[in-house]
């Protein structure tokens, strides 16, 4: 199938500003909330310059009806969703595909992914990158990956950890806070 150019669209959410972007093979870049829509239009062109805006096509309204379903807490699978990840490298895609099967309300770690994909530890650092580069985040559920011990780990969204924090928390996720390093002298 030919590839049209990309086009975008951005939208509302309850939050924030979230922006989407597709061509004739599927979803090609998914713009996590932002606080305006020319936030997310700005952080959408930054990564797609030649993208132009559109009104979505009927599989593309999908998404962003799920997505803003999402947001005001609805349990959504978005595995669904078709999507174009040419120009990926084949493990990134490779751990994006095991990524889609981590569904809502479930985290895993880096160093499960890797694993998982039959890589040693070591490859771990691949799924953080992998994490870091992820086009479409909500979409491929980047913010459901943890670092060892369940500690959040990094998260190049607006909004960074927090963020991520708040959409595990939409899921029902609840991360313990991290254990103070002083001890108690038990008086």
């Amino acid at each position: 199938m030919a590839r049209i150019a990309p086009k975008y669209h951005v939208f509302d959410t309850a939050g924030g500003y979230c922006g989407i972007a597709w061509n004739s093979v599927g979803v090609v870049r998914f713009q996590l909330p932002t606080r305006s829509a020319e936030a997310a239009q700005r952080n959408l062109l930054r990564r797609m310059p030649d993208a132009e805006r559109a009104a979505p096509l009927a599989a593309v309204s999908e998404a962003i009806t799920a997505a803003k379903r999402y947001f005001n807490g609805e349990k959504i699978d978005f595995s669904d969703v078709r999507l174009d990840l040419d120009g990926q490298n084949e493990f990134f895609k490779q751990i994006y595909a095991a990524l889609r099967r981590v569904g809502w309300g479930h985290t895993t770690t880096y160093g499960t992914l890797a694993k998982e994909l039959g890589a040693g530890p070591e490859a771990a650092r691949d799924v953080g990158q992998a994490m870091a580069q992820n086009p479409v985040p909500l979409i491929i559920p980047c913010h459901r990956v943890l670092a060892a011990g369940g500690k959040v780990g990094g998260f190049s969204a607006p909004g960074g950890a927090t963020a991520k924090v708040q959409m595990l928390e939409l899921e029902g996720v609840h991360l313990r806070p991290p254990e103070s390093a002083q001890q108690s002298l038990g008086l």
